[in-house]
């Protein structure tokens, strides 16, 4: 267990304010029940599922025609079990359940562009690009596809295909042809959004020959329709297929936006995963399980609000841009950033955070990993005045990262670490702003998220044990299925296969005594040396410590009939790898691990890999060094540093 460390407690008064404080006395009314603290609240909803996710539903105010007399559709296999299916809503609906001036987007592209929506505006966008879908001869069940950055236009685009019913899906502009390709040539679109360009760290990408490629190679498409960012302008190859987003949008009057209603399941987003074990398996998301989950995060964990100003750094890759869009149904502003989160300043998101009046900042572990390298206090050169809450995901936050938010962003706010992805775009474990805040380890699971951890045997871990993470009990975010298993056996195989009606979700985690939940990795890249499984996370919490290491990757090689741990380590500039430093990181994790997780061998390397979520990918690695085929490179941030990792001498012996 890693030294248990309070950081931070939230006053009465503060408590008091929250939305999650008037939920749990609303349903001590109505349920006639005593719920003192978060996990009580937690274990009551469950026990209580179906009496808890209706209670969701209506203090979050969905809207809707129906919800139906039924909770669920009462089936006994995990993988059938759904929620309200005599429901009729529209997801786009409750996005834009706003009209008036207040303001609904602002976006920063770097320090080249600026722009903003207020509610009214973004409705009436939606309403222009939903009637041109329309008179496109896009129905319900389409795909409509995004080769898209984090822009006010995307999201345009993506609630304007919701609204009619048709199906989103989206990579980010810095995916190659290829690994567009992988994904979208799945799901066979009829229209494609594409950006023409993008900047990063001050640079112009100019994405058109890219587009020329995806379209020439995706015999579905029917129209492209080109997002004017850098002025690249329209390919001139692809003839009258091609048009420019305002020419397709029209101007004038706004036609009227018509929210027809579809099942509570009706498959509203495709999203992929990383892909860097094989082709991205396609995940189907549906309308009413996809909003119930986001409306429950962003109001009870997050406490988001009406006109507050929420930020999350991410690309439209990642499900967190699916999480963030979604925002919009709590009636807050949301702040879009697309590019590098270090240009032109290394403190370029926190002079946003004070322009806008920031209240809940969104970021990866890896940046704020970064930014104490790096030295950015913005405790110190910034007001951040409103700003109460900084979400944190990706990967594991280390101890001191999560301190170091603390001494350097803000002393009084709520640090929420949250863990789920893209299998049910949205979180199995997430913080709640009524809970103390410990280092090391999240607060606790999702409300109405039955997590555990079981064992190879599948039997329940004892507290302070690892584990499989498993879900033993439905909820709605469940996915609908994969796109194209018409059995439904790869979806089986994907989450039902290791532990009989059980979701297994792959990582590898505990629960501590303050029933708060630590993830060591996935559990397909867990660490085995002597028959001991080690998380990789435990390794990196004592590197990061280490101010001579810039990044780490810790993997198991199989050698003389067993496994034994590399640690491949990036330094600062200027620092090599000397024997010294060496026993500085062994001598570190020896004594604040155990020496099991003592590599053996430690190998300096120019840099390590990601995938374009920022995700190191300790899998790719695993397979370079054992001489196997790296599947879908394409999801890879930089594929060719994998080369750092073949051939070493330092692995042979």
């Amino acid at each position: 267990m890693k030294k248990e460390l309070l950081l931070w407690n939230p006053s009465s008064e503060r408590i008091a304010q929250t939305n999650l404080y008037r939920f749990m006395h609303k349903i001590e009314r109505e349920q006639k029940c005593t719920l003192p603290d978060m996990h009580h609240t937690w274990e009551w909803s469950v026990k209580n599922p179906y009496a808890f996710w209706n209670s969701i539903w209506d203090f979050c105010g969905v809207i809707a025609d129906t919800k139906g007399e039924r909770v669920t559709n009462g089936e006994k296999l995990f993988e059938h079990h759904h929620y309200f299916p005599d429901a009729r809503l529209n997801f786009a609906e409750n996005l834009l359940r706003r009209c008036d001036d207040r303001l609904a987007l602002v976006f920063w592209g770097e320090d080249k562009i600026q722009k903003t929506y207020t509610y009214k505006e973004l409705f009436d966008a939606v309403a222009r690009v939903a009637h041109a879908l329309k008179q496109q001869g896009v129905i319900p069940g389409d795909r409509v596809a995004g080769y898209v950055a984090n822009m006010p236009e995307t999201m345009i685009a993506a609630l304007a295909t919701i609204s009619i019913g048709a199906i989103w899906s989206s990579c980010s502009p810095d995916f190659g042809s290829a690994g567009a390709l992988d994904r979208f040539g799945q799901v066979a679109p009829k229209i494609l959004f594409a950006v023409d360009g993008y900047y990063y760290k001050g640079k112009i990408f100019d994405n058109i020959s890219k587009i020329t490629e995806v379209v020439e190679n995706l015999p579905s498409l029917e129209k492209l329709v080109i997002i004017p960012y850098v002025g690249t302008g329209i390919p001139q190859t692809i003839g009258q297929r091609a048009t420019d987003f305002n020419s397709f949008a029209g101007s004038g009057p706004a036609p009227a936006l018509e929210f027809k209603k579809f099942p509570f399941n009706h498959p509203i987003y495709i999203m992929f995963t990383s892909g860097t074990t094989g082709v991205p398996k396609c995940i189907v998301h549906g309308a009413g399980g996809t909003l119930l989950q986001h409306l429950k995060e962003h109001q009870l964990h997050c406490d988001i609000k009406p006109n507050d100003r929420v930020f999350y750094f991410t690309t439209c890759s990642w499900m967190m841009w699916n999480w963030f869009t979604s925002v919009l149904a709590s009636e807050a502003t949301l702040l879009l950033y697309d590019g590098s989160p270090l240009h032109p300043k290394p403190d370029i998101l926190f002079d946003y955070a004070d322009a806008w009046d920031m209240t809940l900042f969104g970021t990866s572990a890896k940046y704020l990993d970064m930014i104490t390298k790096i030295g950015v206090h913005p405790i110190k050169t910034h007001k951040l005045a409103p700003l109460r809450t900084v979400g944190v995901t990706g990967s594991p936050l280390s101890g001191e990262t999560a301190t170091n938010v603390y001494k350097s962003i803000k002393n009084d706010v709520h640090l929420n670490v949250f863990s789920g992805g893209t299998d049910i775009v949205s979180c199995f474990m997430i913080g709640n702003p009524i809970s103390s805040v410990y280092a090391n380890e999240m607060q606790g699971c999702g409300l109405g998220m039955k997590v555990e951890f079981y064992d190879s045997q599948g039997k329940p871990t004892s507290q302070g044990q690892q584990g499989n993470l498993v879900c033993t009990k439905t909820f709605p975010s469940q996915p609908i299925g994969f796109w194209g298993d018409a059995t439904g056996a790869r979806y089986h195989k994907a989450y039902f296969e290791t532990f009989s009606n059980v979701w297994c979700h792959g990582d590898w985690g505990e629960i501590t005594d303050h029933k708060g939940i630590i993830i060591s990795g996935r559990a397909d890249t867990i660490l085995n040396p002597g028959g001991v499984r080690i998380g990789t996370a435990e390794i990196y919490e004592q590197v990061c410590t280490i101010k001579e290491v810039i990044e780490s990757v810790a993997v198991g090689q199989q050698w003389d009939n067993d496994e034994r741990v590399i640690l491949f380590v990036t330094l600062a500039e200027g620092v090599t790898l000397t024997e010294a430093l060496v026993d500085k990181i062994k001598r570190t994790i020896r004594t604040n691990a155990t020496p099991r997780h003592v590599p053996s061998r430690i190998i300096q390397v120019p840099a390590v890999p990601h995938t374009k979520n920022g995700k190191i990918t300790e899998i790719a690695v695993k397979c370079i060094i054992h001489g196997r085929e790296v599947k879908n490179k394409e999801s890879l941030e930089d594929a060719s540093v994998l080369e750092y990792f073949q051939n070493l001498p330092e692995l042979a012996c």
